[in-house]
């Protein structure tokens, strides 16, 4: 089976200036890129950027994902929209990370399936589809987060080598409300 792996980087907050956009060109010589938008696929090779220092400096949102089962969502908001520290109960190692840098929360939520799952080439994402959820988290609504936790807790629950006493002990962070009402994007 061929290679497949998408990149989608989005600025919401003010589009890319002139020397910026020339640094993201330098990534990529197949890239569609606009002053708010990069997209890419690679079907051979793999993307010369680093998409957490991206991230850090330029967008506010990214997409990746990979035909092996990789998923990464990545958003950054202003902490006096969003802080690192109302984050923080909801990291959970391979679902949900959380830093800042320059006035910015940087959440990064990932998915890796260690069979690869399944395939489905009829069906593609897009940025767009989880733009919202960075609305949502600006808006105070904190179910993606713990959504993201849950997902951390069921594959670490499915490993074969857990820690009983340490899974039993584990603290659940604070549930958000509306969670029998999720949108689209959760």
């Amino acid at each position: 089976m061929s290679e497949y792996q998408y990149y989608e980087f989005q600025a919401i907050g003010r589009p890319l200036t002139k020397n910026e956009l020339e640094g993201v060109r330098a990534l990529s010589s197949r890239a569609r890129i606009s002053a708010t938008h990069f997209v890419n696929e690679y079907h051979y090779g793999n993307f010369r950027g680093d998409e957490r220092r991206l991230m850090e400096r330029l967008y506010d949102a990214h997409l990746y994902f990979a035909n092996w089962g990789s998923r990464r969502l990545m958003l950054r908001l202003p902490t006096t929209l969003l802080s690192a520290r109302s984050a923080e109960p909801y990291r959970w190692e391979e679902a949900l990370s959380c830093w800042t840098r320059k006035g910015h929360a940087l959440l990064d939520f990932s998915y890796a399936a260690e069979d690869g799952g399944e395939w489905d080439f009829e069906t593609s994402f897009t940025l767009a589809s989880f733009t919202s959820l960075r609305t949502e988290l600006a808006a105070g609504d904190l179910r993606p987060l713990y959504l993201a936790w849950l997902s951390g807790l069921t594959r670490w629950e499915l490993e074969e080598d857990v820690d009983e006493d340490e899974y039993a002990s584990t603290i659940e962070p604070p549930v958000p409300a509306g969670l029998g009402r999720l949108t689209g994007p959760q």
